[in-house]
């Protein structure tokens, strides 16, 4: 879309196709490093016209504080390059050499961003995203919140042109040295560091990513809902909590105490105990045991539906019909730098329990018995998650 800066930007009507290709842009753009053409120019008036529709982003207070360097010309780009590996980019290239061909989980990022550090001088621009203003740590807005979105915004009307890009911080670690090199005033933030050009094929595919319904809270933090329901909360649209816990324990201390439900039982109230039919894995069962003062002692029949070695165990409890569980459960361990996070998530339903009879038995108190029952289940589950992580600390996990 050339001529943006000159206000030529035509109107367009909302149509399905415009709204499939504007989604297709945005799940679709990632960040390229191998797959730049490094023997392809970047043609200027491409650069600006992407950097005029960034600027259409909002920024506080309506300022324009944005301001962008772009370098191109080769000795400028080589010293760049150079100061960027003395950043961590040397670092990184060492990293990957360690994993190289080992299978591990970060050998392909790993061999992405190497690949970066060992040719940033060869990409056919580099962008440098900076706005006017030091952040002074009070915690108001108008720095990060005004220029964040504006570099976005340039990396997706790169994304619609055939170009890419890759975000970069690191080399924020010198960035004096950066700021000396480029000749930078004092009172400017660096914000990002983005090598550009065209990419080689455009075939990039949305990435896997946690469902919106298992991150996103309605109302409460914690709670969420599985599917749409008109109205207030209700059991029709399935119910759920979610609990975090971060530590400085690896996923492989943290796996035996989530994958044997006998050892859950220790913290949560849906297990006195519990035996496995056969052996732990996906698809096989497990008999839990329960007792209360209203509905006395109870067995489930629960069923694996997530056995991932040092990352996933999850069940559902039939009662009585298997495609209708009472209740859904994952326990799922989350790699971090330096550690870990475990979260614990459930949902009720869809099938019926003793949520569901006491429903039946009050309906018109069913928003706050559901209320009440989320309640009882955070509680819990934070107290098996922390439960968990205290003993995968303690055995030396970290």
């Amino acid at each position: 879309m050339s001529g943006v800066s000159r206000g030529m930007i035509r109107c367009m009507e909302l149509t399905p196709e415009l709204t499939e290709a504007v989604d297709h842009v945005l799940s679709t753009t990632r960040a390229v490093r191998r797959r730049i053409d490094l023997d392809r120019p970047v043609e200027d008036q491409l650069l600006y016209d992407c950097i005029d529709l960034a600027e259409q982003s909002p920024t506080g207070g309506n300022q324009s504080t944005r301001r962008w360097l772009v370098i191109r010309d080769p000795e400028q780009k080589k010293a760049v390059a150079d100061l960027y590996r003395e950043a961590g980019g040397e670092w990184i290239i060492a990293s990957y050499e360690g994993v190289k061909d080992t299978g591990h989980h970060n050998e392909k990022v790993l061999a992405s961003a190497a690949f970066l550090a060992e040719n940033l001088e060869r990409m056919p621009a580099i962008v440098i995203v900076s706005i006017w203003g030091e952040h002074d740590a009070s915690g108001r807005p108008g720095l990060f919140d005004s220029v964040i979105q504006g570099a976005w915004s340039f990396c997706l009307a790169l994304r619609a042109r055939g170009l890419g890009s890759a975000w970069t911080t690191l080399h924020l670690s010198k960035a004096d040295e950066f700021k000396e090199l480029l000749g930078m005033p004092d009172g400017l933030t660096q914000i990002v560091l983005l090598p550009v050009g065209y990419t080689v094929g455009t075939d990039f595919k949305a990435a896997p990513r946690i469902s919106a319904r298992e991150i996103t809270y309605v109302d409460r933090w914690g709670d969420t809902m599985a599917d749409n329901a008109d109205g207030p909360l209700s059991f029709a649209a399935g119910p759920g909590v979610t609990v975090e816990v971060e530590t400085k324990a690896k996923p492989s201390a943290i796996w035996p105490y989530i994958a044997d439900p006998d050892l859950l039982a220790r913290w949560s109230d849906e297990f006195q105990g519990a035996t496995w039919d056969g052996d732990p894995g996906e698809g096989q069962r497990f008999t839990g045991r329960n007792a209360n003062d209203v509905f006395g002692e109870w067995e489930t029949s629960s069923v694996c539906t997530h056995y991932d070695e040092n990352r996933c165990f999850g069940w559902k409890v039939q009662r009585p019909d298997a495609d209708q569980p009472g209740t859904q459960w994952r326990l799922e361990i989350i790699p971090l730098a330096g550690g870990s996070r475990l979260r614990f998530a459930m949902r009720f339903g869809p099938g019926d329990s003793g949520l569901t009879w006491n429903i039946s038995e009050n309906p018109d108190q069913e928003t706050e018995i559901i209320r009440a029952r989320q309640d009882e289940h955070r509680a819990n589950m934070l107290r098996c998650a922390e439960g968990i992580i205290e003993l995968a600390e303690a055995t030396g996990g970290s």
